[in-house]
């Protein structure tokens, strides 16, 4: 079964306004991603935008582009938008990679999209990490993922879960802590495979009680019932580009001939 890339790209970012067209190593950011997606099995790679900056330099370059509305409320309203005019069938896999992340490596976007041939049941489906440092576990910008002995999640929060009561003191993490033994935390990595159908279901619904409190959007699928996969990645995901900081290592990487992998 084939799937399709869908790679959202902005204009308008408040810490790097203008990253999907920064030049890294001779090229804008947003070609290194789709060159990456290009390597993975996709049968399709589509760049979602609503600025005409980004669809000159997309052409360009020879990227396939869906111009979509500036008013999404978030990226997934954008996504199912191009689902429609591209009209795919409501099985259809939809892999969803962001613009700004120029060393993804093709094989989770391949993992995510065969996680969901393998789990029917599943209507998402995501990538995690193990984390093996208390501090992050109880970082509340780095999400964490609980799920089942098939991976389906449980939920997804900024708190350390689960909390080992019988192991940490009350006042954790003002004191040092460590991880309880036989118990794994994971970290959410951000990439989504989706059936096409439930990115119809989605734009449908109110935001969930719990996706406003924690500001995460996935906790709306779980609170209307959708099923999400989760697998714990293959290799570890590269950081993408948040920062100026972010975009000159990852130009120091590229430029000197590197590449992750």
């Amino acid at each position: 079964m084939s799937f399709t890339v869908v790679i959202p790209a902005r204009y308008a970012s408040s810490r790097l306004p203008g990253k999907p067209l920064a030049m890294i190593a001779g090229k804008p950011m947003i070609q290194h991603v789709c060159e990456r997606a290009a390597e993975s099995r996709a049968s399709r790679v589509v760049v979602a935008t609503d600025d005409a900056r980004i669809e000159e330099a997309c052409r360009g370059f020879g990227a396939e582009v869906v111009m979509t509305s500036p008013n999404h409320a978030s990226g997934t309203d954008r996504l199912e938008e191009v689902a429609r005019k591209l009209e795919l069938d409501a099985d259809h896999r939809v892999v969803n990679v962001q613009g700004d992340e120029p060393l993804i490596p093709p094989a989770l976007i391949n993992q995510v999209a065969e996680n969901l041939e393998l789990y029917p049941e599943a209507e998402i489906a995501t990538l995690c990490e193990r984390l093996h440092d208390a501090r992050q576990v109880f970082n509340p910008n780095v999400v964490k993922v609980v799920f089942d002995a098939r991976g389906m999640a449980h939920y997804f929060s900024r708190a350390p879960i689960p909390w080992a009561r019988d192991f940490w003191p009350a006042n954790a993490p003002a004191v040092d802590v460590d991880l309880p033994d036989g118990v794994g935390y994971f970290r959410h990595i951000g990439i989504y495979g989706y059936r096409a159908s439930v990115l119809r279901q989605f734009v449908t619904w109110p935001p969930a009680p719990t996706e406003q409190v924690e500001a995460l959007e996935q906790l709306r699928a779980l609170y209307n019932g959708a099923r999400i996969h989760v697998d714990i990645a293959e290799r570890p995901p590269a950081a993408g580009v948040d920062t100026e900081e972010d975009l000159a290592r990852i130009r120091a990487l590229l430029e000197a001939g590197g590449r992750y992998v």
